[in-house]
């Protein structure tokens, strides 16, 4: 083996891509997005696994593809009923560009995908990683992906971290390009499964042979992770729950319905009705859920809507929101933790 993997001088590109591949043959995940290569369900699952765990994509995908089994009836959609969809998930922003661009395939293209990374990344939220993923998997193009797991798996092989385009290089120069689609795929199993962040499984590598660090490498400084307490009103009667809107203009989730949201200080004295715990991006929530009377706190019955289980399922709700009253719903007289 080179002692420059850096430039892959004297590396047998044959036998790493063969060895690579032949694992992945034999152990990756059954997914339901790898059933088949079709652009859409490709394309879908890319997007919900943007910064998103595959464990916590898995039901949502089914949900979505049950509700929009193809491009033109996403098109046709209501952008609520897209974002009641994608509750959960997180991101929002996601859903909203998916929709849109969408729109523009229906509209502009007649249906039809783009089959190259170039022209995937005309569409609304496609960047160059998602843009390559598609374009190699769907249509078998020779353009190699990079990702956070793929990064560091390239990263441990050579020994150094030269920087983020030169991760892509690496990519390219190491991509088969006769199984662009699966070599890609492969990269980023190997990522999530083997060569993990912490405690990386290098006695079952198919790399090992090939890679410098065998080990974990010292791990990249993280910004410390903020708290935030939050309240939350939760009123019913008949059968319905209080809930409010989101402003259209909202910097965050906008539109979105969610339970009202307590002043600091508000049910300090009672017990709550429930507390959890929510975590995104790089915040952790705590959060306390309240039993309020309608009655009483009338400024929340002027500015909400009393909406029954069968209307707020359907409706926009933060993922937040769809816990606590998933959670409620199930089991009225909780108050315990629990964890995203």
């Amino acid at each position: 083996m080179s002692k420059n993997i850096l430039s892959f001088e004297g590396l047998d590109l044959r036998k790493f891509r063969r060895a690579l591949l032949r694992w992945y043959d034999e152990h990756r995940r059954a997914l339901p997005w790898r059933q088949d290569t079709d652009p859409y369900r490709v394309w879908v699952s890319e997007i919900m696994l943007q910064q998103t765990r595959v464990a916590a994509v898995l039901d949502h995908y089914a949900h979505f593809m049950k509700r929009f089994p193809d491009v033109r009836v996403l098109a046709a959609a209501r952008e609520s009923s897209v974002l009641a969809a994608w509750s959960g998930l997180g991101y929002y922003h996601r859903a909203r560009r998916m929709h849109r661009a969408a729109k523009v395939i229906v509209r502009e293209r007649r249906g039809r995908f783009p089959q190259s990374a170039a022209g995937w990344l005309e569409l609304p939220g496609i960047g160059r990683y998602t843009a390559a993923a598609i374009a190699s998997i769907a249509f078998g193009e020779s353009i190699a992906v990079v990702d956070g797991n793929v990064e560091r798996v390239l990263v441990r092989i050579a020994g150094a971290d030269p920087g983020r385009e030169a991760a892509w290089q690496r990519a390219e120069a190491l991509l088969d390009p006769r199984r662009p689609g699966d070599f890609n795929q492969a990269m980023m199993e190997l990522g999530a499964t083997i060569c993990t962040p912490r405690a990386p499984q290098c006695l079952l590598c198919p790399l090992y042979t090939w890679c410098v660090s065998r080990g974990a490498a010292a791990a990249r400084p993280q910004p410390p992770r903020r708290r935030k307490e939050v309240r939350y009103a939760f009123a019913s009667k008949d059968g319905a729950v209080l809930l409010i809107q989101r402003a259209a203009n909202a910097s965050l989730m906008a539109g979105m319905w969610e339970l009202p949201i307590l002043a600091e200080g508000q049910r300090n004295g009672d017990k709550p009705l429930a507390t959890l715990k929510h975590s995104i991006t790089d915040t952790d929530f705590g959060v306390s859920v309240y039993s309020v009377s309608a009655g009483r706190d009338r400024r929340f019955a002027a500015d909400g809507q009393w909406l029954t289980r069968k209307q707020w399922e359907r409706l926009a709700l933060t993922g937040l929101t769809r816990k606590i009253l998933r959670r409620l719903a199930d089991e009225p007289s909780a108050v315990s933790s629990e964890s995203k």
